[in-house]
């Protein structure tokens, strides 16, 4: 078993459990208790789990929905990569609904200041941006903002994005598995989500690979709504291959 699926199961494995310890994963996986703590220091520095003494337990647990600024900061460098491979799905021209989140801000942080875009978002963070970006025309949907996620969600904005019509939609998505599609803690966040699942030709979905085998409470649409799937070289070749048999296409940067 390679390290990255090693980690896969660990975090699996702390995600049904609720916490792991390092004796019982090493006699699972059948490795040494070391490498198993270097497993959990990796997953740890993903964060996806927190070191306790004898093992770990999953972020999920500590906070429910971290804030932007906590999403933001973890996995900053695989968002970035994840991020520049779906800036190269834009065409030029295109009208693009972008999701609020951490991975779509890294989008937006390395947009072309040359790349003509009609970009319609729920995020204020992400709009504030773009509004200094002069060949990018800006639409903002209205709507109650989330202060944990900087989200304009509610009736205002599935109003707004049940009348357009978008070339591409990029969603960010707390969990994706096989079983449930993707999914995120809150209802009416899940709600804008699927607005902008419904008003896209294209939808492709940026997440970095710790969010694969979780799932949350509100699903927000199924796999085979999805077009691409962007996401890192964490993800272990066969959880991959069990996504594409769903429809997406699946890619890693």
């Amino acid at each position: 078993m390679y390290a990255a699926e090693r980690q896969q199961r660990i975090l699996a494995e702390a995600r049904a459990a609720g916490r792991v310890e390092v004796s019982s994963l090493a006699e699972l996986l059948g490795v040494t208790s070391e490498t198993v703590r270097r497993d959990l220091t990796a997953l740890e520095s993903r964060g996806a789990l927190r070191r306790v003494h004898g093992g770990a337990i999953p972020v999920e647990r500590l906070e429910l929905e971290p804030t932007l600024a906590t999403r933001a900061a973890r996995n900053a460098e695989v968002k970035r990569r994840v991020a520049a491979r779906v800036l190269a799905e834009l065409p030029q021209g295109a009208t693009v609904l972008l999701d609020a989140g951490s991975t779509t801000q890294a989008i937006v942080a390395q947009l072309p200041a040359d790349m003509e875009l009609t970009i319609i978002t729920n995020s204020i963070p992400a709009a504030a941006v773009l509004a200094n970006m002069p060949r990018v025309t800006l639409l903002m949907t209205g709507g109650r903002v989330r202060g944990v996620t900087g989200a304009a969600v509610g009736p205002w904005t599935t109003d707004a994005l049940d009348g357009v019509v978008v070339d591409v939609a990029v969603i960010g998505t707390n969990g994706l598995s096989v079983a449930r599609g993707l999914t995120t803690p809150d209802q009416v966040e899940a709600k804008a989500k699927r607005g902008m699942v419904k008003a896209a030709r294209r939808v492709i979905v940026a997440t970095d690979s710790s969010k694969a085998g979780d799932d949350h409470l509100h699903r927000f649409a199924s796999l085979d709504e999805v077009d691409l799937i962007v996401t890192d070289d964490g993800l272990p070749d066969e959880v991959a291959a069990e996504l594409r048999a769903t429809g997406p296409e699946v890619v890693t940067a």
